[in-house]
């Protein structure tokens, strides 16, 4: 499953396989370049002094802000970060976010990288240069560039490939203007949505979220960039869904559902680094469990990258978790843990760390660990290599000495190739959860577009978005790429229809002010569209993003209040949703609504795609990554909860969601037939099956085929069913395809009560379905023979591929 790419090439250069034949390119060449670098490496350990050693293991946030206006929790409590001019003549590990921090020209900013570059190297006497990492989960943080949708959006796409392409251009454009490692992606799995985060992860299942991060993962390293995995473990399970709350979680939930997105992007991607979370699990901080970062990252799956700190999370040791009583214990827990590199600035791993030395609380072996794992990266980028140079490619052809205003604009990282990325992107995650004959709209003389998402450029982004993440600071400062609104889109798709429209309220407002003049834009119209949603934010200045999670899963504000009014017109209304987490529009709204468009964040090219799947342009063939709930209490609850979940008192709380894990509906119909599969496999074995999907309906369309696991009966509860293989499959009017599946028996393991991962025989049902409550075919099987254990090396995935009938 694995791409034919050496990771020790040079920043930005991307190898195949090694040519054996040792000429230029070829695996002697390769060997001899990572064994000088390999030796550089420890000559520079053995001649680094203590506090040289330790300037490799922080970052500096040159532009870190402590009046409270900050974008990471509880920065404000944090230290005045040193001057880069302190910290030169030790060297620096790496330099935080030197595009995403403040709006800066993309041409001025490489060229301000590749000046503090040269600072760094000629100011110590190694002549080291700084890592340099940005965030790009949405697409590179940066003023100027492209926006693509949230993460949500890409395992709504179900389409690793597509994921993969838009990683590449991310991965090209940081590499472009000097940046080497990218913090993303999120490979935490949903477990209670009312969790600010959700719009970071990919889902609520395992296998979707495994599968599309580690796509993402492999687009990112093929252009040379380091991805970072996180957040190493269990963030996403935090109690009622509050940020830095507390775990509580059990060995199989850790093992069965969170860990494995983990494993799978580190065995099949070639990621480079692994970011810890800033949660504890019953009572042991992620970034001080050495079981987690050492006994299992790295003695168990053999990891060999960098683990970096989540943003002040040492700190947190101490501040937050209370199992440090300075910072210099805090240091040396996470040192002693696994942890390698603090950031994003100097503040535990300096002096601190310096005087735990001194004082025997850790042995400088325990420093040099984590200095050579450092060292060795920055020796795989090149950045070791006596003919490094700072200059960035973007600045290759450039007049580095011209003023400043020559060399504005003339960087762009919003191509007419990349936002062809994002949309295509944006509109294979559009989900249409209901509709009732209203859609696509067949030229209606009026529309009303009514709701606080209406007409607001930001709409589309989610909160690590530049134009929010960092623009929303900078009121003054243009977004630096087209935001084109709803309003705008559906005017441009509907050039001949009058269209009028009112807000009706703030997103998140308490008042119905405005409802009296959207009812009035309503008068008269042949056709609502309701758009509702979140406003992306941080730390309490949105309704989705970090720090910013819901007490309910109701919509913000007044929304559901504004909705039930235009419902009660009688008009059709079609709700769209722009949100960063799946809202309960109560039965009314479900049942009434002519129509029901999700959408999750899907980047600057969304309101387009949103507008093209209304008038029928744009084929809908979304498919929800998480369930949107009956009830805006029912939490927490994701459609792998065992059957006592599911099927018990539902007179109390129904966890019956309105649309499933998986849903998602098309403008055609398809047809499953002709089902043939094993009847039997060993424990050991392989399960086959084949079946005919066929286009029934007078319009292309994609089915999304979903392969659940369900095991009846197990020594452990088991959920009801877990999607283990899933394939996008488009179709004409007519057309038909065959589709095969093998499925390893090594998919139906699971962590039995003594805590190894085990197959056991029986009976099994593989059941095919449009959804997690759309079953169209069912196989069932049997594994016989005896239980086996399975580990780390085990088969993760079931084919699926696609056979012309």
């Amino acid at each position: 499953m694995t791409d034919n790419v050496t990771t020790d090439a040079p920043s930005g250069t991307h190898t195949g396989t090694a040519h054996a034949d040792g000429g230029p390119g070829g695996l002697r060449d390769d060997r001899s370049r990572t064994a000088a670098r390999a030796a550089r490496v420890e000559e520079l350990i053995a001649a680094m002094t203590l506090e040289e050693k330790l300037a490799q293991l922080y970052g500096l946030w040159a532009g870190a802000s402590t009046d409270g206006a900050e974008v990471a929790p509880h920065q404000h409590d944090m230290d005045e970060p040193p001057t880069l001019d302190e910290l030169v003549p030790y060297g620096l590990g790496q330099l935080t976010r030197p595009f995403g921090t403040v709006p800066v020209d993309p041409a001025l900013g490489a060229l301000s990288l590749m000046r503090s570059q040269e600072r760094i190297v000629a100011g110590n006497r190694f002549g080291i240069p700084a890592m340099a990492h940005d965030e790009c989960l949405a697409g590179f943080a940066a003023w100027g560039a492209t926006t693509y949708p949230v993460p949500l959006s890409w395992g709504a796409a179900f389409d690793p490939d597509l994921v993969r392409t838009m990683a590449a251009a991310i991965g090209n454009d940081m590499r472009s203007v000097g940046v080497h490692q990218g913090l993303a992606p999120v490979l935490d799995v949903v477990r209670d949505a009312r969790w600010g985060r959700v719009e970071e992860t990919i889902g609520e299942d395992p296998y979707l979220v495994g599968t599309i991060a580690t796509a993402y993962v492999r687009g990112l390293e093929s252009t040379g960039l380091v991805a970072t995995l996180k957040h190493l473990v269990g963030y996403s399970a935090s109690r009622a869904g509050r940020n830095l709350a507390p775990v509580s979680m059990g060995t199989r939930e850790r093992a069965d559902v969170m860990l494995p997105p983990f494993e799978m992007a580190l065995r099949e991607s070639g990621a480079r680094s692994v970011m810890h979370a800033y949660t504890d699990t019953d009572g042991v901080p992620s970034a001080a469990d050495e079981q987690l970062l050492t006994g299992l990252l790295r003695d168990t799956w053999g990891f060999e990258g960098t683990v970096v700190a989540d943003y002040f999370g040492i700190a947190f040791l101490k501040s937050l978790h209370g199992v440090a009583s300075d910072w210099g214990e805090a240091a040396a827990a996470a040192l002693t843990a696994g942890v390698d590199i603090e950031l994003p600035t100097v503040k535990t791993f300096g002096q601190p760390l310096r005087e735990a030395v001194a004082e025997g609380r850790l042995t400088t072996k325990v420093v040099d660990r984590a200095l050579r794992r450092v060292l060795t990266q920055k020796a795989q980028l090149g950045l070791l290599d006596p003919d490094w140079s700072p200059l960035p490619p973007a600045l290759a052809d450039a007049d580095l000495d011209a003023p400043s205003d020559l060399l504005r604009d003339t960087v762009s990282l919003d191509t007419a190739e990349h936002r062809d990325i994002s949309r295509r992107l944006a509109e294979r995650s559009v989900i249409l959860l209901r509709n009732d004959g209203v859609l696509p709209m067949d030229r209606p003389a009026r529309i009303a577009v009514v709701g606080p998402q209406a007409d607001t450029p930001t709409a589309v982004l989610g909160c690590y978005s530049f134009p929010v993440h960092v623009g929303s600071q900078h009121p003054g400062t243009p977004a630096g790429i087209q935001l084109p609104t709803l309003l705008q889109a559906l005017m441009s798709e509907f050039p001949g229809c009058e269209i009028v429209t009112a807000a009706g309220c703030a997103v998140d407002s308490a008042v119905t002010d405005g409802f009296a003049a959207a009812l009035r834009a309503v008068r008269g119209a042949d056709l609502i569209v309701a758009a509702l949603g979140d406003r992306a934010g941080l730390f309490g200045r949105g309704t989705s993003g970090e720090g910013c999670d819901a007490e309910s899963l109701a919509l913000p504000g007044v929304q559901q209040q504004l909705l039930d009014t235009l419902l009660d017109t009688g008009t059709p209304v079609v709700v769209t949703l722009l949100a960063g987490r799946p809202y309960a529009l109560g039965d009314v709204a479900v049942s009434a609504s002519a129509a029901i468009v999700q959408t999750f964040f899907p980047g600057q090219e969304g309101a387009r795609a949103i507008a093209g799947v209304l008038s029928g342009r744009v084929e809908p063939s979304g498919r929800l990554p998480v369930s949107v709930p009956r009830r805006p209490g029912g939490q927490p609850a994701t459609y792998l909860g065992a059957r006592l979940t599911r099927d018990g008192d539902s007179s109390n709380v129904d966890p019956t969601p309105a649309f499933a894990f998986g849903h998602g509906l098309t403008y055609t119909s398809f047809v499953w037939s002709t089902l043939t599969a094993d009847s039997t496999a060993p424990t050991d074995g392989e399960l086959r099956l084949s079946f005919t999907v066929r286009n029934t309906g007078g319009r292309p369309g994609t089915e999304v085929v979903q392969l659940y696991l369900h095991d009846p009966v197990a020594s452990v509860v088991q959920p009801v069913q877990r999607l283990v293989g899933y394939l996008r499959v488009p179709l004409e009017p007519g057309e038909a395809a065959r589709i095969s599946a093998s499925v390893p028996a090594d998919l139906a393991s699971f962590t039995g009560r003594d805590g190894r991962r085990i197959v056991e025989p029986g009976e099994l049902e593989l059941r095919l379905g449009a959804s997690s409550a759309d079953t169209r075919l069912t196989a069932r099987v049997t594994l016989t023979g005896a239980v086996r254990e399975v580990d780390h090396t085990r088969e993760l995935h079931a084919r699926l591929r696609r056979e012309e009938e």
